[in-house]
């Protein structure tokens, strides 16, 4: 049994409702951390609504492949300045914390899996979009070859 799969060896699937129950628990936490909060209000506004409609439909998308999502991340969230690496791995600890609290842990495992290779392929991007690489990626060899 792997970390995403249940006991019964299938893959650990959540319904929408805890798809739901991930998003409003997790974004109402980001809205309140002192850290990441801040660039979310500026990003957002006062209305949350179509951000966790978003969420929904991505995670959902993710989770359950519908194909709900039909945005770009990517371009989204290199427009915000304000990012920097190490809140890649401050939403993942708030992410993490979040499934497990909420899920059994093949299901909290399987969304974890998925929050770190997204927060590795937003890594990588930034990178590729930044002045210095190795700011986001230490160590990354160069993205262009001499």
């Amino acid at each position: 049994m792997t970390a995403s799969t249940s006991a019964s060896g299938h893959p650990a699937l959540p319904t929408e409702a805890q798809i739901e129950d991930l998003v409003a628990t997790f974004y109402a936490r980001i809205r309140k951390d002192p850290e990441l909060g801040p660039i979310f209000a500026r990003v957002i506004g006062e209305d949350w609504t179509p951000h966790l409609k978003t969420m929904c439909n991505f995670w959902s998308s993710v989770m359950l492949t519908t194909g709900r999502y039909k945005g770009r991340p990517i371009p989204a969230h290199i427009k915000i300045n304000e990012i920097e690496p190490q809140h890649f791995a401050h939403w993942l600890a708030l992410f993490t914390a979040t499934a497990r609290e909420l899920f059994a842990p093949p299901l909290a495992e399987a969304f974890i899996e998925k929050a770190n290779r997204i927060a590795e392929s937003f890594k990588l991007a930034f990178a590729f979009h930044a002045p210095d690489p190795n700011v986001w990626v230490p160590n990354m060899p160069p993205l262009v070859q001499p």
